[in-house]
């Protein structure tokens, strides 16, 4: 196989529509446009989430709460999935990245769900008070980064 006799497989690519090519394409004269108004101009056309000067629908919502800029996103891992790991092992958000229990980088969160059956040393950013206890009651330690 050469560079130069790479084509695309049959029927992935479409010749492109040419719109006001004469009558007998079915798209001349007006191209699809109809006659005249708003629309069919150059340029012409309402923004979006215009409604012909009636209030739009994202204005006659009730607006409500707030988005907290300071809020702080979580890796959120469950305790049932440390269970991969041998006996005795320092997990930290590097290896559990390596096992592909993360996929996003960030701050990672070990939460509760699930029973943990060895003697772990975890190491994250945060911790639920009951995944911290699941694992000093397995005979791991859990360290906040």
């Amino acid at each position: 196989m050469r560079l130069a006799e790479l084509k695309p497989a049959p029927g992935a690519r479409r010749k492109p529509v040419r719109k006001g090519q004469g009558i007998g394409s079915g798209l001349g004269k007006t191209a699809g446009r109809g006659h005249k108004g708003q629309k069919a101009r150059s340029g012409g056309g309402v923004r979006p989430g215009f409604e012909g000067g009636q209030m739009p629908l994202a204005r006659r919502m009730p607006k409500r709460g707030f988005t907290n800029i300071f809020k702080k996103e979580y890796v959120i891992i469950n305790l049932g999935q440390l269970n991969r790991f041998e006996d005795g092992a320092v997990v930290t958000p590097e290896v559990l990245r390596e096992a592909g229990l993360i996929k996003k980088k960030g701050a990672v969160k070990i939460l509760g769900s699930g029973e943990l059956k060895k003697a772990l040393t975890v190491r994250a950013h945060a911790f639920s008070q009951g995944a911290a206890a699941k694992i000093a009651a397995a005979g791991g330690k859990a360290e906040v980064i």
